[in-house]
């Protein structure tokens, strides 16, 4: 059976002056993949993250999820439809407690806003639903902690709890793992592996134990173009993808 297709990009194009970031990009995400792209810096692979969150509008094609044609719209609209994006800088809320970094996503996702008398229930359940997605991304003891003082690790573990508080269908990690050790990055693979099963999962990554670890599908880009995409066996193997970027050793 066909996989069905959750993410669509046509003929997607976005130019800054006479700088050609996105150059036509055509590109399918099948529902419940985990697709990542990759490519050396100044590929487009940001932009184009940046053209299907609703950052960048693009100079010209179109962007589908779920057959909706969704070109164009604000970052505010993308989200509520169900697409989450997390940043290659670290995006939390510094002088908020983790407990209140999650909490405050989740009372966004149920509109609640701060009615004592109106909200008092939804605010307990709100409450209750926070817990087991601190346990889910391994800070449940640290949920006191502001979250300006956890360490590196523990800030981008948090980003990944902030984009997934949505519950959304399709989540975009940009480079989750960058900056980490080598045994940070191994826990943001078991944490990424485990908070996305049953999601659809778009990710770009300069490390490739990254990459080999958790895609089913690898898309690789070069000055804006999709240079190739296909199984991770079949992108080791590639001669083009070799010279481009995994280096031809």
């Amino acid at each position: 059976m066909e996989d069905r297709t959750i993410l669509e990009m046509k003929d997607l194009h976005k130019n800054f002056g006479s700088l050609m970031a996105v150059n036509g990009v055509n590109l399918s995400v099948g529902q419940g993949k985990r697709h990542a792209i990759i490519g050396p810096n100044g590929a487009g692979k940001t932009t184009l993250f940046n053209l299907l969150s609703g950052r960048f509008k693009p100079t010209r094609g179109q962007i589908f999820f779920r057959g909706e044609d969704i070109t164009g719209m604000s970052p505010y609209l993308i989200s509520r439809l169900g697409i989450a994006r997390s940043f290659q800088i670290i995006n939390v809320f510094p002088q908020l407690s983790v407990f209140e970094n999650i909490h405050t996503v989740l009372m966004s996702k149920h509109h609640i806003r701060y009615h004592f008398l109106k909200s008092l229930k939804k605010w307990k359940n709100v409450t209750e639903e926070t817990v087991p997605l601190l346990e889910q991304i391994g800070l449940l003891d640290k949920k006191r902690r502001l979250g300006g003082f956890l360490s590196y690790g523990e800030q981008r573990a948090l980003e990944v709890g902030l984009t997934i508080a949505s519950d959304p269908e399709l989540i975009l990690l940009d480079e989750p793992t960058a900056g980490m050790s080598m045994d940070e990055t191994r826990q943001a693979i078991k944490l990424i592996d485990r908070v996305t099963k049953g999601k659809t999962l778009v990710i770009i990554e300069h490390d490739m134990e990254v990459i080999f670890s958790l895609a089913d599908i690898i898309t690789v880009m070069q000055y804006g173009e999709v240079v190739t995409t296909g199984a991770p066996e079949e992108i080791r193997k590639d001669q083009r993808v070799k010279e481009a970027y995994l280096g031809d050793n």
